[in-house]
C-alpha cells in the first residue's frame, strides 16, 4: 500500500511540474506578446483564463495516469499542488526576484484584469474536477 501511495505521490508531483512549466510559459507568452497586442488588463485576463486551462489539462493526464481515488485524496493533492504553487511563488518572488512582500501579496488581488486568485482556485479544485469528469 505504501508503494502505490508513493507512486500516486511521485506522479501527482511531476503532473504538478508540468503545470509550472505551463505556468513559465504562459508567463513567458503574456509579457512579450500579450502585453504589447492586448494592453496588461486584456492580457492578464487571457493569461489567467490560459493558465487555468493547461492546469485543467494536466489534471486530466494525472487522473488518466491514476487509480480511481476517493474525494479526500484528491483533495489532497489539490492542497499539495497548490501548497507548492505558492511556496514557489513566494520563494522565488523573494529569493530570486528579490521582491518585497507588499508586491507579492498584492498579485494575489482582482486589479486591472488579474486572475491569479482565480487561478489558485483551479489549481485546488482541479484534481477532483478531472476525476468527476473523469467518471
Amino acid at each position: 500500500m505504501r508503494s502505490t501511495a508513493a507512486a500516486i505521490a511521485l506522479r501527482a508531483a511531476a503532473v504538478w511540474l508540468l503545470i509550472l512549466v505551463c505556468a513559465v510559459a504562459n508567463g513567458a507568452l503574456r509579457e512579450t506578446l500579450l502585453v504589447p497586442w492586448l494592453g496588461r488588463p486584456a492580457a492578464l485576463v487571457l493569461s489567467g483564463l490560459l493558465l487555468s486551462a493547461c492546469v485543467l489539462a494536466a489534471a486530466r493526464l494525472l487522473v488518466a495516469w491514476l487509480p480511481p481515488l476517493p474525494a479526500r485524496h484528491l483533495a489532497g493533492i489539490g492542497l499539495g499542488w497548490l501548497a507548492a504553487t505558492l511556496a514557489f511563488e513566494f520563494g522565488f518572488g523573494r529569493v530570486v526576484q528579490g521582491k518585497a512582500w507588499v508586491e507579492l501579496v498584492e498579485a494575489h488581488r482582482f486589479h486591472d484584469g488579474n486572475l491569479w486568485p482565480v487561478v489558485l482556485l483551479v489549481v485546488l479544485v482541479a484534481p477532483w474536477w478531472a476525476a468527476r469528469w473523469r467518471r
